[in-house]
């Protein structure tokens, strides 16, 4: 498996825990849904930075 693959499983693991502890303390879903995304585009960011190769 790919450095790649490993970065972006952890970040949704993260996000996937995030989201749980948010609708426990009852956060309204649009907040959710926008804080999922933020993190994981920088998680797609930060993966794509730290796997890249290179020149």
């Amino acid at each position: 498996m790919s450095s790649f693959a490993i970065y972006a499983i952890g970040v949704v693991i993260i996000i996937i825990g995030l989201v749980y502890v948010a609708s426990l303390a009852h956060v309204h879903t649009p907040w959710i849904v926008g804080g999922a995304i933020l993190v994981f585009g920088a998680g797609l960011i930060g993966a794509v930075n730290s796997t890249k190769r290179r020149d």
